[in-house]
This record gives C-alpha cells, structure tokens and sequence, in this order.
C-alpha cells in the first residue's frame, strides 16, 4: 500500500486492485465507527487517528481520507494494519434490481461469451456484484464481480445516447446507466429501478459497498 498526504487534511490510500479497495473501505469504514464509540484500550489503539475523517472515498485503484488531523501519523498506523479480505457475502442483503435482457448488443455479448443469449440471463444473475466506486454521472455505480473469462472490451466507436436504465459491461465492470448520456459499453438489458432520485434518502440506489443482483424481469 502507497500512502501520499493531499493538502494539509486528507490522505491517498493506493492500491493494487479493485478487491483490495473493497477491503480497504471496509475496513476504514469498520474502524471510523469504531472511533466514535471506542471502549477500552485495544478500541481506541484501533480507530486511532480516524476520529476526524469526514468523508472516505473509494476509486479505481485508491481511497481517499478527508478530514484527517494528523496524515503523516495515520499513514505509518495503516503501514501496520492487516486487513483482511472481503468476502462475496460480507455486508447487508444485496440490492435486487431486475432486468429486460434487450439489450442491441446482447447477441454480440452472448458470442464473445460462448453462450446462447438466452443463457446470459442466468450467467449475469449468478455473479455477487459489488459497488466499488461511483462516478462519470449522480448514481452511476462501477460493480465488480465479473470473473475474467466474462470481461469485455468496450465498443470501439461510442454510442452518443445510451438509454436510462441500461445494464452495461466493459472490462472489470458492470454499471446501469441512471440516465440517458453518451457511452461505449456493452448493452445487453435494461431495467425501471431508479439509480438516482434527489427526493429520495438516500438520492443513490448504489453506494460504494452495496452488494447487488441482476435477476430476469418477468414482464
């Protein structure tokens, strides 16, 4: 793990791969609401240094910390932590969003996989999803958890309108776009579960860690 200091509060956490983000965060996230209600020694050796961190942001490769009081001394604390790994089942019930498999680019997936189309409804809902990180739109989710034979490149030209709604793949990740915008992943359904409402607490139907499954749309 790479440690570097951004401003006079904050600090980057780097690492090697989406799955040690996902531990990464968790254990930060476990050990910050240790910090609030430490007990006893071994609790406040534990959430030392995370009673300030306002916000813990998840990305690609790193892990943002903001609001920490002392940088430089939380960053060799972590040097020492052992966090362990995350497994598929670790954290609340999954969030089930289900799915039109109508996608324009279903068959071409469907080849590139070795199956029948009809087969990726059930390829797709057997996968354990994770939200690793959020970006590119409000409530647009990056999800890990696709095995490497399933991975795919993006398109090679762009589409200038994407559906709101569209369940996408490219490399690693899956995503549902939370509203229509130009992209170049692959489309293979689609699905009426609302990823971003302002009026809604939380605006998000994905946050970094949530578990998620696709299941098939009856209708």
């Amino acid at each position: 793990m790479r440690t570097l200091a951004v401003g006079a509060d904050a600090l980057l956490l780097e690492v090697d791969s989406a799955e040690e983000v996902a531990a990464l965060h968790a254990e930060l996230l476990r050990r910050r609401a240790g910090a609030a209600g430490a007990a006893g020694t071994e609790g406040r050796e534990e959430s030392a240094g995370l009673e300030g961190v306002r916000d813990i942001v998840p990305a690609a490769r790193t892990v943002l910390l903001d609001g920490v009081r002392d940088p430089r001394a939380l960053a060799a604390r972590i040097a020492h932590w052992t966090v362990p790994p995350l497994a598929p089942a670790d954290g609340p019930p999954p969030v089930t969003v289900p799915v039109r498999y109508d996608g324009p680019d279903l068959a071409e997936v469907a080849a590139l996989w070795g199956v029948a189309p009809e087969e990726v409804p059930g390829l797709v809902g057997g996968i354990g999803f994770r939200v690793a990180f959020c970006g590119f739109a409000p409530g647009f989710g990056y999800l890990t958890g696709l095995p490497p034979r399933l991975r795919l490149p993006r398109r090679a030209t762009p589409r200038t309108a994407v559906p709101a709604g569209s369940l996408a793949l490219a490399g690693e990740y899956a995503g549902v776009y939370p509203r229509s915008s130009p992209g170049g992943w692959q489309l293979i359904g689609s699905t009426d579960a609302v990823l971003w409402d302002p009026s809604r607490e939380p605006a998000a139907l994905f946050a970094p860690g949530v578990r998620v499954r696709f299941t098939e749309a009856t209708a």
